[in-house]
């Protein structure tokens, strides 16, 4: 494995021969999700993590096609993301550089319906709410970096409930009973 850091800090790349590559993932869980996609999003490989602890990972990139990728860890409540690019046989990866994408927490009691996320680059949230397959309610919240909404449900609509909350090109979906 060839390692080459430039001095400055800001610029912090490795340049790595694509034949193996260790991929580190801090704090990882049994039963979470390890994904590899390409550009497009099409999934290369998925995995479940084995077990806790840090997840290490050696890959051999040499057969991708030049392009970005990501890595990411899905955990409960986030996905962590590290990007690489493979460039003629050599991947270019920023080990400091990660993205964390915090995903929505839904939950109901009764008949209140409580959804929070975080979503720091402030990209639109899109709420959609569905009773017995037909959407009730849909609103798209922009602008803010947290979403806190109670939900007050009509108690004798009893049936099958679905959530879908959509960020960052990205569908989280809860299905209940009332």
């Amino acid at each position: 494995m060839t390692l080459l850091n430039y001095a400055n800090k800001n610029e912090l790349n490795n340049l790595l021969d694509a034949k193996k590559i260790m991929i580190v993932f801090k704090d990882a869980k049994k039963g979470q999700k390890l994904t590899i996609k390409d550009d497009s999003g099409i999934v290369l490989h998925l995995e479940d993590v084995k077990k806790g602890g840090n997840l290490i990972k050696y890959f051999d990139f040499s057969k991708l096609k030049n392009g970005n990728y990501t890595l990411e860890l899905e955990k409960d409540f986030e996905i962590i993301i590290k990007l690489i690019t493979v460039k003629n046989n050599v991947v270019v990866f920023d080990e400091d550089a990660q993205t964390t994408i915090f995903k929505p927490v839904i939950r109901n009691e009764k008949n209140m319906l409580m959804i929070t996320q975080i979503a720091f680059d402030k990209k639109p949230i899109e709420v959609e709410i569905y009773y017995n397959g037909e959407v009730v309610y849909s609103e798209t919240v922009k602008g803010s970096p947290i979403l806190n909404r109670v939900y007050k449900l009509d108690e004798e609509l009893i049936g099958d409930y679905r959530v879908i909350v959509n960020n960052n090109g990205r569908s989280y979906v809860n299905s209940f009973k009332l």
